[in-house]
C-alpha cells in the first residue's frame, strides 16, 4: 500500500511537471527581433520556438496588420496553436514556397533556398540566372498572372506558404488558397521608403527555414558595404543636379522627395531637383513645369523606359530642351535586362542597395569610385 501511495505521488508529480512544461510552451513573447531600417514589419520568439511575423504594412495605407505563427514541425503534435489569433499557421522549416514579385527571388537566393521555389506567376519577368535554370528545367511552375494566379495549379504544386504581393486584400485567388488549407503569407517588401529598409525584409524569409542568423549576417554586409559608400560619397566636393523620370501620356512622372530613389539620390551627394517634396511614391507633373525646373540640370536618369537617345526623341522633340540630354548624361535602369526581358533593376536592387548607391556614385562622383563597373545604370545609347 505504502509503495503505490509513492507511485501515485510520483505519476502526480510528473503529469503536474508536464503542464507546466506545456505552460512554458505557451507562455508569451520572450525575444523581439531587432530590426534597424524596415517599418513594415516585426519578428517576435516565444520559449517555445515559435515565430511570429507580423505584417503591418503590405499595402500603402493597409487599414490593418497581418500576423502569422511559424511552429517548428517536431513541436506542432505538443501545442495547441489558437488558430483564430493569426492569418495562418505554418510548420517550419518549410520545403516549397510560392513566391509572386520577382524582389522576393534574390532573397531566396542569397539564403541558399531557391531550391525551395516551385512557382511563380509570369516567369518572363524573372532575370535571375539560377532561377532561369531552374525555370526552363521545369523546377519553377509559370502560375499565370499575380492578379490572378492559376490557383488549380498552385495547389497542385503543395507549396508550405504562397508569399503574397498585393495592393489591397481583394485577391480572390488568395482567398480561394486560404481555402483549400495553404497558407498566403503576405510580404511588403515594396511599401518600404528607404535602401536598407527594403533589403532588411531578407529577414522576413529567414525564420520559414530557420535561417534568421545567415540573413543577418547577410543584411549586415549589405548595411556596411552600403554606409561605406555612403561615407565615401560625402567627400564629393559637388553636389551635381539631377532629373528623373520622362512623359507617360503627357504626364511627366518624377520621383517624389521622400522616395526610395530620392535616399538614393541623397546619399550619393546630389542636389535632386524635387527633393524637397514630401511624396514617397511619384510626382505627377506637365512637361512645362519640368522643363522649368529642370532644364539645366546636369544629369537625368530613367527617362521613361527609353534607352536610346533616338527613341527619346521619336517620342518627344521637346527632349532636346534639357542640358542633360544635350551633354550625353542619361542614364537608365532599364537597359540591363534578364534573357526573357525581365528588369534586372527592380528584381535585384531592392535586395543590393549597396550596388545601387555604388553606380550613383560612379555616375555623379566618377573620382571616387574610379575603376566601378556599372551594374544597375547604364548610359543611353
Amino acid at each position: 500500500m505504502k509503495n503505490l501511495l509513492l507511485i501515485a505521488v510520483f505519476t502526480s508529480f510528473l503529469s503536474c511537471k508536464q503542464v507546466q512544461n506545456d505552460e512554458k510552451l505557451n507562455q508569451p513573447v520572450s525575444k523581439t527581433q531587432e530590426l534597424t531600417h524596415a517599418r513594415g514589419f516585426l519578428i517576435k520568439k516565444n520559449k517555445a520556438g515559435i515565430t511570429t511575423i507580423e505584417v503591418n504594412n503590405p499595402w500603402p495605407n493597409a487599414k490593418s496588420a497581418f500576423t502569422y505563427a511559424l511552429v517548428p514541425k517536431d513541436k506542432m503534435h505538443r501545442l495547441t496553436i489558437p488558430a483564430e489569433k493569426y492569418d495562418a499557421v505554418i510548420p517550419t522549416p518549410i520545403e516549397k514556397i510560392v513566391v509572386t514579385s520577382t524582389t522576393h527571388i534574390p532573397a531566396l537566393e542569397a539564403l541558399g533556398v531557391l531550391n525551395s521555389l516551385v512557382g511563380f506567376p509570369n516567369t518572363s519577368f524573372v532575370s535571375s540566372t539560377k532561377a532561369r535554370e531552374r525555370i526552363d528545367s521545369g523546377s519553377i511552375q509559370d502560375l499565370g498572372n499575380n492578379e490572378a494566379i492559376n490557383t488549380e495549379m498552385t495547389i497542385a504544386l503543395k507549396p508550405d506558404v504562397v508569399i503574397g504581393f498585393g495592393i489591397n486584400n481583394q485577391n480572390k485567388a488568395y482567398e480561394t488558397l486560404v481555402r483549400s488549407k495553404i497558407p498566403v503569407a503576405y510580404n511588403g517588401d515594396w511599401t518600404e521608403e528607404t535602401p536598407l529598409g527594403k533589403a532588411e525584409w531578407i529577414k522576413f524569409f529567414a525564420p520559414f527555414f530557420g535561417l534568421e542568423k545567415k540573413a543577418d549576417r547577410i543584411f549586415q554586409d549589405i548595411s556596411k558595404n552600403y554606409n561605406q559608400a555612403k561615407l565615401l560619397a560625402a567627400k564629393a566636393q559637388h553636389k551635381p543636379t539631377v532629373l528623373t523620370g520622362g512623359l507617360y501620356k503627357d504626364i511627366w512622372y518624377v520621383a517624389g522627395g521622400k522616395s526610395w530613389m530620392a535616399q538614393f539620390l541623397k546619399d550619393s551627394q546630389t542636389d535632386y531637383l524635387w527633393q524637397h517634396t514630401n511624396d514617397t511614391g511619384s510626382l505627377s507633373l506637365s512637361l512645362e513645369s519640368v522643363l522649368d525646373k529642370g532644364r539645366d540640370a546636369e544629369f537625368w536618369l530613367n527617362p521613361s523606359m527609353h534607352t536610346t537617345y533616338e527613341a527619346m526623341i521619336k517620342t518627344n522633340e521637346h527632349y532636346r530642351q534639357f542640358n542633360a540630354f544635350t551633354q550625353r548624361n542619361v542614364f537608365s535602369n532599364s537597359i540591363n535586362k534578364g534573357p526573357t526581358g525581365g528588369l534586372l533593376f527592380y528584381e535585384l536592387a531592392p535586395q543590393r542597395p549597396d550596388l545601387v548607391l555604388k553606380d550613383l556614385i560612379h555616375i555623379f562622383h566618377p573620382a571616387l569610385l574610379p575603376g566601378h563597373e556599372l551594374y544597375f545604370f547604364k548610359p543611353l545609347k
